[in-house]
This record gives structure tokens, C-alpha cells and sequence, in this order.
């Protein structure tokens, strides 16, 4: 049974009440005051900021009235210290601080520096903006000269460091409340925010660092996270070499069906992946019409043109795994087919046209994995692909529960339900992979390694963190004209780690 431990705090992305609880549990259960946590974290980030931005010397601090501020504070000294000089400015009126964010702002008075209000000014060349206003716990839409702040920085031409989280930006959903920061760099604290990687998570982070403060393992125990990634040492394990003794037989026979008269494209593509992420063999059930030529450039796919599903059925009862839907169309046709598919007992990938006409009927087999885009996903569900982009958790977990497959919501931060435990996400991949064909891909990498023995979730969950990371590795000349093709020749060393 595959059951991976993601326990640790750098594959976990907590909600803010469970930030705070392990915030709470290592002051009060194990005795580190919340000024040594504070001052940690300002510690923590100095180093971070000061290796990344080793050329800039000019840095002013946003603080704010809370303990988000009080970081601020905290690091301004140490930065001064450190002999860069820092400009302080604060948002709220620190002589109302109390708390450790008190204690911060009167160790940094004591020290003979000056905070004062913000006003908006032009940086030199070699400048930093320190966000250390609004943390996690925002609960409204930035106003006032909060607002003026963030807008402030967002135009500015020098970098941005935000402490904890970017003013602004939602810890548990990701939502921008108003405006949000549009930090460069996020040095997160005590543990990863589900806010950081969905929705408009990424774009407003940039270069996300945790820094865990040290905090010991038992505080986090019983917040099981909202969202968790897989670690490295469990993908290698599903990905482990293989055994001399063997045969293109052990390795599965992924049957691909789809590519409607003058849609040849997309199950070209995910026939392609399936094989590049190591099928024993790929067959393409397609139309006809272009059957002859689909496998021009690549004769190891085996590929049948089918006239209807009384065609299909004897190529489903050979295969270990049956993908369907690149280019299926959604014709008559290709309601016989998924029908076929789907009777066929077959473990089963349904994507693209084949969700479009899985909403019209709604009945899957146990073993098949889903693997919906938002619009996709809309349907499926009968609502809009903004209300599934503004809770993709909870679309993702009304997808299993009334389908009962395995999901994976494609997207920027893409999701995967689980069987047993939290959701997972891939916090990898790049806005270059927003281009078409790169579903069919992610199709053919995941039928290929559910034929080759992984397990339903494993399949999901590796092989989208395959994609992802060819995905990445193709983008090293640039994200912008980044092709599915591309994505496709950099599969293979990955999945030999």
C-alpha cells in the first residue's frame, strides 16, 4: 500500500489557525518565548535576503502595527547592525504596539534608530523594500495608507522582501483582499500558508523560502495541513530502477483513445508522453482517416484506426491501462467509446472531451483517475470555472465525493484528492505549460505509469509532478512558446532519478 509520510514542515501547507496553534504549542508547550521566535525569524531572514540581494544596500521596512510589524522592527536592527542602512517606516503608530511587537520596537529605539511615517519616495538603484506590514491573519480588504503602501511598492523599480506573507494576499485561500504586495520574495515563518500556492498565491510571492525557526517536530503534531506535497525520497521510491529480468510485458499496455476526424494532435501527443514515461507499449484508437499517418516520426506507437466502438472493444480488452479523451471529440461517436471504456474494467485516465460528456451521465469506475481543467472541472460539477478557481480545494473535494476517482484539478498549484489523508498539490511547473497539448501529456505520463504497476493515487501524484517538472526543465530557454513536444523530450531522466 502506498501510504508516503509528508509529515515534515517543507511538504506541508498549513491554514493559518494551524501556523498559529504551532506557533502557540512551542511558546506555551515548549517554553520559547515569542520574542525568541521573533527574533529568529528576523535572523532568518537577514541571512536569506542578505544572499539573495547581496547588492542591495539600501533597504527601507514597511512596518505595521502587529507582529508582522514587529519582525520589521526587529529586522531593521539587526540589518543596521549588519552595516546596511535602513530606512524605517511605519504604517501604524508604534507607540501602540505591545506584546513582543512592543518589545521590538523599543529594542530598536534603544539602539538609537528612528521609524516614521510612510510616505512614498524614490529609491536608489541599489534599493529593497522590506514588506513587513499586514501577516497572515488579514481578514479584510487593505485600505488606507496600507493601501498606498502596497501600490506604492508594487510600482517601484527596486525588489520586494516580504516577511511571513505579502501584505494583502489571503494565508488560507490565496485571494488578493483588495491589493496585495507583489513581493520578489517571500520568507515565510514556522511553516508554509496554503495562501502561498493557491490562486493568486504564486504571482504575489515570487521565490518562497521557509524558514521553520527551529520550531521542534512535536508542535506540529495533530495539524495534519491543508494541502501537502510529495517528497523527494517517495518519488524516487515509485521510480525505483529497474530489474534486469524483464520484458516490454511487465511495463504496461497503454491503449490511448481519442484524436476525432482532424484531432490527431492530442493523442499523438499523449501516446508520445506514455511512452517517453517508460509504457511497455502505446496503442492509439483513433479515426481512420488519419490512423496511416499518426505515427510518422515516432513508429513505436502502434496505432488502429476505429470506425466505431464495436472496433475499440478488442484493442480495451488488451490493455493494462485505457486513457481516453485527447481529442475524442463529442460526437455520438465518442459517447460509444467512453461507454466502451468505461465498461471495460479497465483502470481508466479520462480527460479533456471525455469529462465534457462524463457530465452528462456522472457514473465512473472505482479506478479511474480524472483530470479536469478549471472549465472542465466547472462542468463536471454544474457550476463556473470562477467558482471553482476561487475555492479549488473545495471543488477538488466535491469532484471525489461525487465521482469517487481519483482528481487531479489541473492549474497553477495543481491539486490531487486523496484517498486516505490531505489533498496533495505540485507547488513545481510554470506559466509556460499554459499552452495546448500540455494535458494530453500530463494523460500519457499518468496512464503510463498506472500501466506500469502504481498504484491509483501514486500514478496521479507522481506523474503530475513528472510533467511538472519536465515542464520546468523545457522552460530553461525561456517559458513563452514553451510546446508540449518540448515537455515530452525532457520526461525520460526524470523519471530515472
Amino acid at each position: 500500500m502506498w501510504n508516503p509520510d509528508s509529515s515534515a514542515a517543507e511538504n506541508t501547507y498549513y491554514s493559518v489557525a494551524e501556523v498559529r496553534a504551532i506557533d502557540r504549542a512551542a511558546i506555551e508547550g515548549q517554553g520559547i518565548p515569542g520574542y525568541v521566535l521573533m527574533t529568529r525569524a528576523a535572523e532568518a531572514a537577514l541571512s536569506i535576503m542578505r544572499e539573495q540581494y547581496s547588492d542591495r544596500q539600501t533597504w527601507m521596512v514597511l512596518c505595521g502595527g502587529g507582529n508582522n510589524g514587529g519582525d520589521g522592527y526587529v529586522l531593521a536592527r539587526l540589518a543596521r547592525a549588519a552595516g546596511i542602512g535602513v530606512t524605517t517606516c511605519w504604517l501604524s503608530d508604534p507607540a501602540g504596539l505591545t506584546g513582543d511587537a512592543g518589545k521590538a520596537y523599543a529594542d530598536f529605539i534603544a539602539e538609537g534608530m528612528v521609524a516614521k511615517p510612510f510616505e512614498a519616495s524614490e529609491l536608489p538603484a541599489e534599493g529593497l523594500i522590506v514588506d513587513a506590514m499586514l501577516g497572515s491573519g488579514l481578514e479584510r480588504d487593505v485600505a488606507g495608507s496600507y493601501r498606498d503602501a502596497v501600490e506604492w511598492a508594487n510600482r517601484s523599480l527596486v525588489p520586494t522582501v516580504a516577511l511571513d506573507i505579502p501584505t494583502g494576499l489571503n494565508g488560507d485561500s490565496g485571494r488578493v483582499m483588495g491589493v496585495a504586495v507583489r513581493a520578489d520574495l517571500t520568507v515565510t515563518f514556522v511553516g508554509l500558508k496554503a495562501g502561498l500556492i493557491l490562486s493568486d498565491g504564486p504571482d504575489c510571492c515570487g521565490i518562497v523560502v521557509l524558514a521553520d525557526l527551529d520550531i521542534p517536530s512535536v508542535c506540529r503534531e495533530a495539524k495534519p495541513g491543508l494541502l501537502r506535497t510529495l517528497p523527494d525520497t517517495e518519488f524516487r521510491a515509485m521510480l525505483r530502477p529497474r530489474a534486469e529480468n524483464t520484458h516490454k510485458g511487465i511495463f504496461g499496455h497503454a491503449v490511448i483513445v481519442g484524436g476525432a476526424p482532424g484531432m490527431s494532435g492530442a493523442v499523438r501527443i499523449a501516446g508520445e508522453a506514455a511512452l517517453r514515461a517508460g509504457a511497455g507499449m502505446v496503442t492509439l484508437l483513433t479515426s481512420p482517416e488519419h490512423a496511416a499517418s499518426l505515427n510518422q516520426g515516432r513508429p513505436e506507437l502502434m496505432v488502429r484506426g476505429i470506425e466505431s466502438a464495436d472496433d475499440a472493444v478488442p484493442w480495451l480488452a488488451k490493455a493494462d491501462v485505457v486513457a481516453i479523451g485527447p481529442g475524442l471529440g463529442l460526437d455520438d461517436r465518442a459517447r460509444s467509446l467512453l461507454a466502451a471504456s468505461l465498461e471495460s474494467a479497465k483502470p481508466l485516465i479520462i480527460d479533456a472531451d471525455a469529462l465534457t460528456l462524463l457530465a452528462e451521465s456522472g457514473a465512473v469506475p472505482a479506478e479511474a483517475i480524472l483530470t479536469p481543467h478549471p472549465g472542465e472541472a466547472a462542468r463536471l460539477l454544474g457550476s463556473s470555472s470562477a467558482e471553482v478557481q476561487a475555492d479549488r480545494p473545495g471543488a477538488l473535494r466535491q469532484l471525489a465525493e461525487r465521482y469517487r476517482a481519483t482528481v487531479i484539478l489541473k492549474g497553477s498549484g495543481t491539486l490531487i484528492s486523496s484517498m486516505q489523508g490531505i489533498p496533495w498539490v505540485c507547488d513545481e511547473g510554470n506559466p509556460g505549460m499554459a499552452s495546448a497539448g500540455m494535458g494530453d501529456a500530463l494523460t500519457g505520463v499518468v496512464a503510463s505509469l498506472r500501466g506500469q504497476g502504481l498504484e491509483q493515487e501514486a500514478a496521479a501524484v507522481v506523474g503530475t509532478l513528472v510533467h511538472a517538472r519536465a515542464g520546468d526543465r523545457a522552460a530553461q530557454q525561456g517559458e513563452r512558446g514553451l510546446l508540449a513536444s518540448d515537455l515530452i523530450d525532457a520526461i525520460r531522466p526524470l523519471v530515472n532519478p
